[in-house]
């Protein structure tokens, strides 16, 4: 990419960050969603143990803190193209961004930095309120904290080129609301979000191993509390990266069977 071009990113990312921020109404929600769910999680789990310490070697406050975070990566890392991408295909605006000189997925790449970028903002702000109501606590050690962060990029990177997949079969069929929330509930599930994948059915585990929905919370989170330690955790980056070349290779081999249709739609 041109230095133009890469300027050109940059300002649609930093406009992004700029009009996310701006929704503050949505942004509150979304906030006040957050933390309503962290606290039903918690309280529902503290029910579930009803007083006992732990249940099968994993304490009451850990199982809290793994949800906490989990629940906030899935809320985070969502894919934003997924809610954006459907509305300029239908509406014709997409023509717009076909006719800029820097490719689609390079602006939906940027827009979506730019976006997490603004909400990563204020999670941050959020955290003592996590550490206080969703007993999260630091990472279990610096090698933990450190290989947690590459897994975290690799992970958005991830959920980023589903989110174009599936945005971009609103070529196809124009309305994709059922995608967007078919998606939403078996990411929340096979992601650990509801139930930390250790804690589910042999069978149900070896689905999720075969599903990339797992490298978006629980692997990264299993890092960060040092459950995937030394080669385990290098093992988990690795499947991470292979997920991450699957989608992006799919996400260019849709996107280009996109653009022949709208050349044949266009004439």
């Amino acid at each position: 990419m041109s230095a133009a071009l890469f300027s050109t990113a940059w300002q649609m990312a930093r406009l992004e960050m700029q009009t996310f921020l701006s929704w503050r109404l949505n942004l509150g929600l979304q906030v006040l969603g957050m933390l309503a769910r962290v606290y039903f999680v918690s309280a529902v789990w503290t029910a579930v143990y009803a007083g006992r310490a732990e249940v099968d070697g994993v304490p009451l406050e850990t199982l809290i803190a793994y949800l906490t975070l989990a629940n906030i990566h899935v809320w985070v890392i969502y894919p934003q193209t997924l809610d954006v991408l459907p509305p300029r295909i239908r509406s014709g605006a997409i023509a717009l961004d076909l006719a800029r000189p820097i490719g689609l997925l390079p602006q939906l790449v940027a827009r979506s930095v730019g976006g997490i970028a603004g909400l990563t903002a204020i999670v941050i702000g959020l955290l003592p309120i996590a550490f206080l109501v969703g007993s999260l606590r630091w990472p279990a050690s610096a090698e933990a904290g450190a290989l947690y962060l590459v897994s975290v990029v690799l992970a958005y990177a991830i959920t980023l080129a589903i989110g174009i997949v599936l945005g971009l079969i609103a070529f196809w069929t124009l309305e994709t609301n059922g995608i967007g929330l078919l998606y939403y509930f078996v990411n929340l599930f096979f992601a650990g979000a509801l139930v930390p994948l250790w804690a589910m059915p042999d069978w149900v585990q070896k689905i999720a191993e075969l599903l990339p929905f797992q490298t978006q919370a629980y692997l990264p989170i299993s890092i960060y509390f040092g459950r995937l330690a030394g080669t385990e955790a290098l093992r988990a980056l690795g499947i991470q990266a292979v997920w991450l070349a699957l989608m992006w290779s799919l996400a260019v081999l849709v996107w280009r069977r996109a653009i022949h249709r709208v050349v044949v739609q266009g004439g």
